[in-house]
């Protein structure tokens, strides 16, 4: 049994800052939201379509296509539970990247995250969000981007008063997200009366093994966009209860659960909608089968549910958004390579304030630009780089610290890791040759990032010598 002081130690570790000055206030429960919320999107309404033209119209490849992504996801996500769990800081894969390799390829993975990455992905779900109530409410183009630079500065002010706040609203958002879909989910599979043609063979196309497998890769990577997100709890790591025992957990109960979702999600449909009628909606780019399905059910009511079911959906990714990122610029600047003052924590609300406006700034900037689309699908194959670095870096931390403490392991090390690897470099391969430019173009990013680096690495000796 603890004595006083011992608990007293346990409460105030629990609830008050670390040695970092980071709040410990995010729960178990508040890092699954935090992962739900940044991985269930609005992707889980129209990807679908896309997962199946991959998959020449197969269903049964379809949902074997969603369950492959999430497996791939979980791999992954246990690679990086096993870094967060023996190394739980701020700033997640930037930390694991300096540890295992050279803090500048850590450094140039947040630099990637920095300059386009976060701010990208910040400014199209807030652009997304709005557009989803077009279907209701018309907006002008210019409408829709003073409300989602409004929805920018808002989710801002909201975790810069604290990191508690925040998670709070990421806890609640994932509750309201999960209610539409679930209602939609479970009158699809209970009163659903089509009985879909599961079968593993494509409809649309003759093709022998070998091209199904290519099919299912292809079809697998556009399901992997719904699982983005899955390395965002390491970067809150110090700010998690118990990050030790939590991280792995919220981890691994994340992935699962929200594969089991998606797939269930798309079965439903399928329960709903006759095939004929999804080829169809697809061929005349009708591509939100789940709205189509829900106002099938429930008629104009069910499609107004599911609008607000992607608009909560999106507002939990885009505060999850915003919450995650700026820790991993305060990690680069502790490690003495970025800006001095996003290395300092607010002193009353012990966030990261100065990385957050900053990154709220140019989100805003990118919002007033056009082709965001095509901004953000420019960090695409360096941000597959950095994941695929990070993930064996669990056999270098092995290898290079093999003392230091491991509560969580990866199970089936080191096959996990080196098939985890080899997936991951698959899919760059497949990403190169689907579009070297746009590969190209990406990979320019981290190369800026390299005289960035040298300028503040030359900074960091003059002041040394000083």
């Amino acid at each position: 049994m603890l004595n006083q002081s011992e608990q007293l130690i346990n409460t105030m570790n629990s609830t008050h800052s670390t040695d970092s000055g980071f709040k410990k206030e995010i729960s178990l429960f508040g890092g699954v939201s935090i992962l739900g919320g940044i991985m269930v999107g609005s992707g889980i309404f129209y990807l679908g379509s896309y997962v199946l033209m991959r998959t020449g119209m197969s269903l049964g490849l379809a949902l074997l296509s969603w369950i492959l992504g999430g497996l791939v996801s979980l791999l992954g996500g246990i690679c990086y539970a096993e870094l967060g769990a023996s190394d739980p800081r701020a700033g997640g894969m930037t930390v694991y990247l300096n540890k295992a390799y050279s803090p500048v390829v850590g450094f140039l993975n947040g630099f990637n995250s920095w300059l386009i990455g976060g701010p990208g992905s910040i400014a199209a779900i807030a652009i997304a969000l709005p557009s989803a109530l077009t279907a209701i409410i018309p907006m002008g183009e210019w409408t829709i981007k003073i409300i989602a630079i409004v929805l920018i500065i808002g989710l801002t002010i909201v975790n810069y008063f604290g990191v508690k706040f925040g998670s709070k609203l990421q806890n609640y958002s994932m509750i309201a997200k999960l209610i539409p879909i679930g209602i939609i989910m479970v009158l699809g599979l209970m009163f659903g009366k089509v009985s879909p043609d599961l079968s593993l063979t494509p409809k649309t196309v003759d093709v022998n093994f070998g091209s199904i497998i290519s099919m299912v890769a292809f079809a697998v990577v556009a399901s992997l966009w719904a699982y983005e997100g899955w390395t965002n709890l390491n970067t809150v790591a110090e700010e998690l209860k118990e990050p030790r025992k939590n991280l792995p957990l919220a981890i691994i109960i994340s992935i699962v659960s929200i594969t089991a979702l998606y797939t269930l999600f798309n079965y439903s449909i399928y329960r709903v909608i006759p095939f004929n009628e999804i080829e169809n909606l697809i061929a005349n780019n009708e591509f939100y089968l789940g709205s189509y399905a829900a106002e099938k059910l429930m008629g104009r009511s069910g499609s107004i549910l599911v609008i607000i079911g992607m608009v909560v959906s999106m507002f939990g990714a885009l505060n999850g958004c915003i919450l995650a990122f700026p820790r991993m610029y305060y990690a680069m600047s502790v490690e003495g390579h970025f800006f001095k003052s996003f290395g300092k924590l607010h002193p009353e609300h012990k966030v990261p304030h100065v990385p957050l406006i900053i990154q709220g700034l140019i989100s805003i900037i990118l919002v007033l630009l056009r082709n965001l689309n095509q901004l953000t699908s420019l960090v695409v194959f360096s941000g597959m780089l950095f994941n695929t670095l990070g993930v064996y870096a669990v056999i270098i931390y092995r290898r290079k610290f093999p003392d230091l403490k491991r509560p969580y392991k990866v199970i089936g090390y080191p096959v996990t890791i080196i098939l985890t690897t080899f997936i991951f470099v698959g899919l760059m391969i497949n990403t190169f040759i689907e579009d070297p430019l746009t590969s190209l173009i990406g990979l320019s990013v981290p190369v800026i990032g390299l005289f960035f680096y040298i300028y503040f690495n030359k900074k960091n000796e003059n002041t040394q010598k000083i």
